[in-house]
């Protein structure tokens, strides 16, 4: 748990979440005041799929990944959350049991809106109601475009547009490097293909200078290339 003189202040973290920016400055104060704060380490479970959940996310810093257990229990990636996401939010409002796993890749501080003040929230402020409705929609659009890309995308193709997705929201640190360092079994969670598969296209994309390896450090050398691979270009 979180010191209490350490604890993140909610008005400085809105910057990087607009879903929040209709809040008044009492609403603010209020949501500081109830929330709850953890520090997670690097491979700690949050919660489970198909298990109750008490509250809102949201991350203060760190990366947190999302996925579901297949029958042979690999790993299907839904998607990440970093600095400023909010998650859990549609099992509050559903009534649901969670539909994924959420579990740390980075050490993270988590803020968790108690689920009786969000649904407050979202009767009381049009205008926050509207922003959770806006992110509803846009992870929709996202997953029905993963659909797509498993439908009509090869390996090769799906494993360039999620490098060129992370480049995106990941962003690269001074070295050039993606700023989410993966393993090779999470990248094949993503993509949704064998390990061994995406280990033999990463060898790939070296060899034709598209992107450079370091273990778990991927650099982008090529974005056209990579652009053109994934059809996005």
């Amino acid at each position: 748990m979180i010191e209490k003189e350490k604890t993140p202040v909610c008005e400085f973290c809105f910057i990087n979440n607009p879903i929040f920016k209709n809040l008044t400055n009492d609403e603010a104060d209020v949501l500081s005041y109830v929330k709850n704060c953890n520090s997670y380490k690097k491979g700690e479970i949050i919660y489970n799929e198909r298990t109750k959940v008490h509250g809102v996310y949201c991350v203060n810093s760190g990366i947190v990944k999302h996925y579901k257990t297949g029958n042979d229990g690999k790993e299907q990636i839904i998607r990440f959350s970093k600095k400023g996401d909010i998650f859990g939010f549609r099992s509050i409002l559903s009534e649901d049991l969670a539909c994924t796993t959420t579990k740390v890749i980075e050490d993270c501080t988590v803020c968790i809106i108690p689920s009786s003040h969000f649904i407050k929230l979202v009767k009381e402020n049009s205008g926050f109601s509207m922003s959770v409705i806006k992110l509803s929609c846009v992870e929709l659009g996202h997953a029905n475009q993963y659909i797509l890309d498993i439908a009509q995308k090869n390996v090769k193709e799906r494993l360039a547009e999620i490098l060129l997705l992370l480049n995106e929201n990941f962003g690269i640190n001074k070295n050039g490097e993606l700023n989410i360092f993966l393993t090779r079994e999470e990248l094949a969670g993503i993509v949704g293909t064998a390990t061994e598969s995406v280990i033999r296209l990463l060898s790939e994309l070296k060899k034709e200078n598209i992107i450079d390896l370091d273990k778990r450090k991927i650099k982008l050398l090529d974005i056209k290339k990579l652009k053109n691979i994934s059809e996005l270009g």
